[in-house]
């Protein structure tokens, strides 16, 4: 047996489609449909093993938490959600409790994505705040 018989070119029944970025997606970076391509690997091949996304819905509008490179299969880690207030950004705080609203402006103190507990000092008073970060961007705020 020779060893040229031993090596094989890959069958398409041995690939493997993964979704791979098609430029470099830097860290806070909210991937785009267009940013990503699906690219054949061997089966055998270290990305067979899992730990990579291997569904292209799973990467659009996801914020990447690292340095992604072009060509390469995402890490399942290396994704998170978006942030919707930024370390810093101008907020508007929502206190709502049995049909009383109050609103006021805040700084917030972190960085949060939707659903995430953040603290923000509140621009008129100069007291910290906690609250639960809104798909809007503002935070809500409770009396308890």
């Amino acid at each position: 047996m020779s060893t040229l018989s031993a090596v094989h070119p890959v069958e398409a029944s041995d690939a493997l489609v993964l979704p791979v970025p098609t430029t470099t997606i830097y860290p806070g970076d909210t991937i785009k449909e267009a940013w990503i391509i699906e690219r054949e690997f061997a089966a055998n091949s270290t990305y067979a093993r899992g730990n990579v996304l291997t569904e292209r819905a799973a990467l659009v509008g996801k914020a990447a938490r690292r340095t992604l490179l072009p060509g390469v299969p995402i890490p399942i880690n290396a994704l998170s959600e978006p942030k919707a207030v930024l370390n810093g950004a101008k907020v508007r705080i929502v206190f709502m409790e049995s049909g009383l609203t109050i609103t006021a402006f805040g700084s917030a103190l972190q960085s949060g994505s939707v659903g995430d507990n953040v603290s923000v000092r509140n621009l008129d008073s100069g007291l910290t705040v906690s609250g639960i970060v809104q798909a809007d961007g503002s935070i809500r705020v409770s009396g308890s």
